[in-house]
């Protein structure tokens, strides 16, 4: 007889108070739905006690769809329909896949996110992923008997905010109400900390099947706080098997492959991958419909040499990532090993060497996550009790910012702030009567627009005419807690104003992402000479319209020589402004401000003369003394 498990006094809402809540782990290879019951998070399994969802979509002519293992069973027969690790494919571009060649699917390039065409028509990756999420939904409102009031779903750290909102917009197709957005290191740090009352510095180290996440958090009394984030959204155990799936056909020297026989290698690898963990040799062996047949040994000697290049990218941002945090190896307590890829031991091996410590494994890595993700679904469905009272304080992981004069990167809100966050800076129009204004907003580390990501432009009109630099427009950045930003600009004198939700067409490259961070560090020294040269730029177009305009309204002050000299200067700068030295534009800045000095005098003593024309002394020495009675009277 099965025990049943009892709650202590507050531990759990009664029946009729409880919100049914759930935190989805929507992950590449595999997905997992948990919930609280009686004060513990648990993951709920299908009806044959099954509790993962692999990650696969099969469609069918009739507009059947299949999900899960049924699916992935029949992934080698129709390969064409049948979607497998649709998660890297979120909210991203064709040009954004990599290795798509040798994928077998057939791909749309539609302007935004990439499609794929099926027997049941073109699918987006929303669609796809929206498929599993529905099938979780199911299974979790079948387990708890009640339609669920909303669900927090994980999404790696490194997710830009293109591929945040598709995993929004999947969920709310699946007809799920989203409570958050979690990262997923957070997600685990949370599940690890409240099992083990954990407290100090923990890096969580989490390799999923298609994206690598490292987070540095500080755990005290209930607080858990990100310091820094990291990773590629880009790499993950799909890539490890790709690796053997290439060492599979040179050791076998086989023929080029049907998309058949490839998606039936890309099996057997993984199969060996998985079982090389506990055994050390991993048998191969399949019989392609070309006629050939496979027959392979795989060694935990061979796996590591051909994935030592994949080790050692894992390992690079978690060093930057210790950097941005500004702590060192001595200073991390623990590391919890987050993802099923985690289980290969040159992975394990290579955390503890860089650690120098054992990592953390006694959470399940497939179930962490999830477990993370129910704890807070259930504290913000209002299913609040005694010793809930913690705190979650997450980080933005790449820079936002908006494009100014020159193409130069004015950043708002920079990387590893705490989410959620609002930031706000005032700027003004650049020439004399500008009623409009351009709002660039752009995401990176690097000083000048061309460099770093464009999320979204709009437009503020109706700015009422002033000189340049009088009006003042203030820009307002917020970004929420599922990492979703927000842009507002407002001229603050007349009150008009514009704003725009950031909800990109498609995310950031492969390569862009994996980038990032790098470039920001290895340009600093160049990015700040090309800005100091396009601030000289800006500054020298602006001189030299101010001094146009001034010839156009008083050219009749100046003799044709002094004339003559003003264009000389203004046709100098104007030529070193084009150059890409800043000091010829500063010398040329400097020559037209000396030549303007006369004719600045001049234009002030015409001034004062039309100022004062047609007054007489007497009238001059009146207004005076009026001025100075009303002064002693105040």
């Amino acid at each position: 007889m099965a025990l049943l498990q009892i709650a202590e006094p507050g531990e759990s809402a009664a029946p009729h108070q409880h919100k049914l809540a759930v935190g989805i782990d929507l992950g590449t290879t595999n997905s997992l739905v948990a919930t609280v019951r009686s004060g513990l998070s648990v993951v709920i399994s299908d009806d044959l006690g099954r509790p993962l969802l692999p990650s696969v979509v099969r469609y069918h002519a009739d507009a059947g769809v299949v999900v899960g293992y049924e699916a992935q069973a029949d992934q080698a027969q129709d390969p064409r329909n049948t979607v497998v690790s649709v998660k890297r494919f979120m909210g991203r571009g064709i040009k954004d896949i990599a290795h798509r060649e040798s994928l077998p699917y057939d791909f749309e390039d539609a302007p935004g996110m990439v499609k794929l065409r099926t027997v049941a028509g073109v699918k987006s990756p929303v669609e796809v992923s929206a498929d599993i999420l529905r099938t979780l939904r199911a299974r979790a409102e079948a387990s708890l008997g009640g339609e669920l009031v909303g669900a927090v779903i994980t999404v790696p750290a490194y997710f830009d905010d293109a591929q945040r909102q598709a995993t929004k917009d999947a969920a709310k197709l699946a007809g799920l109400s989203v409570l958050r957005l979690l990262n997923e290191p957070t997600a685990a740090a949370i599940a690890y900390g409240l099992d083990n009352a954990a407290e100090g510095v923990y890096a969580v180290y989490d390799l999923g099947g298609g994206t690598f996440d490292i987070s540095i958090l500080k755990l005290s009394r209930g607080v858990f706080e990100v310091l820094s984030t990291g990773g590629d959204s880009a790499l993950g155990g799909d890539d490890f098997d790709q690796r053997i799936f290439c060492w599979i056909i040179e050791a076998a020297k086989l023929k080029p492959l049907s998309i058949e026989d490839a998606r039936l290698l890309l099996m057997s690898a993984r199969e060996a991958k998985e079982y090389l963990t506990p055994h050390g040799v991993a048998p191969i062996t399949a019989r392609l419909n070309s006629g050939e047949v496979v027959d392979l040994k795989l060694t935990t000697e061979i796996f590591t040499e051909i994935t030592q290049t994949l080790v050692a990218k894992t390992i690079q941002p978690v060093k930057k990532a210790l950097r941005d945090a500004g702590l060192s190896v001595a200073d991390v307590k623990g590391v919890v090993m987050v993802g099923g890829a985690t289980r290969m031991p040159q992975i394990q091996r290579a955390v503890g060497e860089f650690f120098k410590q054992e990592p953390l494994n006694n959470l399940d890595p497939d179930k962490v996550v999830a477990l993370g993700a129910a704890t807070q679904a259930n504290l913000l469905a209002g299913n609040r009790a005694a010793g809930d009272d913690w705190l979650l304080l997450d980080v933005i992981p790449l820079s936002l910012g908006l494009e100014t004069m020159g193409g130069l990167v004015e950043r708002i809100i920079p990387r590893n702030s705490t989410l959620p966050i609002a930031r706000a800076q005032t700027f003004t129009t650049f020439r004399d009567g500008q009623t409009a204004l351009a709002v660039h907003v752009v995401q990176g580390e690097r000083e000048l627009v061309a460099d770093c990501r464009s999320l979204a432009r709009f437009e503020l009109r109706g700015i009422p005419p002033m000189v340049a630099g009088a009006a003042r427009i203030r820009v307002t950045f917020q970004v929420d807690a599922d990492g979703l930003l927000a842009v507002a600009a407002r001229e603050l004198t007349s009150g008009v104003e514009s704003s725009i939700v950031v909800k990109p067409s498609y995310g950031l490259s492969d390569d862009e992402v994996a980038n990032m961070l790098k470039d920001s560090m290895a340009h600093t020294k160049d990015d700040a000479v090309r800005r100091a040269l396009k601030e000289a730029q800006v500054e020298a177009q602006r001189l030299i319209e101010a001094v146009q305009s001034a010839l156009k309204s008083d050219a009749d002050l100046l003799s044709a020589e002094q004339f003559a000299k003003l264009e000389g200067a203004i046709s100098r700068l104007q030529i070193a402004a084009l150059g890409d030295d800043r000091r010829p534009i500063t010398l040329a800045m400097d020559e037209l401000e000396a030549e303007t000095k006369e004719f600045a005098a001049q234009r002030m003593d015409k001034s004062i003369r039309r100022a004062f024309s047609g007054k007489s002394i007497e009238d001059l020495e009146r207004t005076t003394d009026s001025s100075e009675r009303q002064g002693e009277s105040v």
